[in-house]
């Protein structure tokens, strides 16, 4: 065959290019339990900073199940316990869920025993920012109403600005607000342009520059309470 005409160089093309995609594929697929793993440890991580507790790659699994293990449940819209397994709430996919209307959703719920006894109610949440969706987790007394801890994440909010929702500065604001006030109703929690009263019960400091991420947030809490307000009524 001429290795200089236009068919050598289209079969030479095709080999390689099925010769890359067979690696490719097999390298993905052998990375792939090694990159589960890797999300698993940092949502576990996640969730056990929003009750203060730190933890490494290294202890991440051996405090989770320490603190939590198979006590992640499943509520429906009407506060409902569904029938599922730790491990199957835990896999619950917020990305997807955020989609569905408020009372398709499935809303799982991850209950902490602290040392000292106290337990603690942790609900994922997830909405959108500035550039791309945020998240985090919210953990309630046993009260179901006082805020204990917080953690944000998100995909792409501007450094400096919408990004300093991860501070935890900002983070520490939110320690001991109410999402209910005194007649029983769901207020949630309003991130305040210009600064919210230090007694606010329902108000923190929105992130200055950061107003659209600032109300993300703020959008977000609401949305996600609100699918979770009979659960926590109840």
């Amino acid at each position: 065959m001429d290795r200089q005409g236009n068919k050598y160089t289209f079969l030479y093309a095709s080999v390689m290019v099925i010769v890359v995609a067979t690696v490719l594929a097999f390298v993905s697929e052998a990375l792939n339990p090694i990159q589960k793993k890797n999300e698993e440890e940092a949502k576990m991580m996640d969730i056990l900073r929003s009750v203060n507790i730190e933890s490494t790659t290294a202890d991440v699994a051996e405090k989770y199940n320490k603190y939590i293990g198979d006590k992640v449940f499943i509520v429906n819209y009407e506060g409902e316990r569904q029938e599922a397994n730790a491990q199957t709430a835990f896999n619950i996919d917020l990305s997807k869920e955020v989609r569905k209307p408020l009372s398709e959703r499935q809303y799982p719920v991850y209950e902490c025993h602290l040392d000292n006894g106290e337990v603690k109610y942790i609900l994922p949440v997830r909405g959108n920012g500035l550039w791309g969706p945020i998240w985090g987790y919210i953990a309630l007394n046993e009260d179901k109403n006082t805020i204990y801890g917080t953690t944000f994440d998100h995909e792409g909010e501007t450094p400096g600005l919408g990004a300093e929702i991860t501070n935890e500065a900002f983070q520490k604001q939110f320690v001991g607000k109410t999402i209910f006030n005194e007649e029983g109703e769901l207020v949630s929690i309003n991130v305040v342009k210009g600064g919210a009263p230090d007694d606010a019960p329902h108000g923190v400091d929105a992130i200055s520059g950061g107003t659209i991420t600032s109300h993300g947030v703020e959008n977000m809490l609401m949305d996600y309470f609100s699918g979770y307000e009979a659960f926590l009524k109840k």
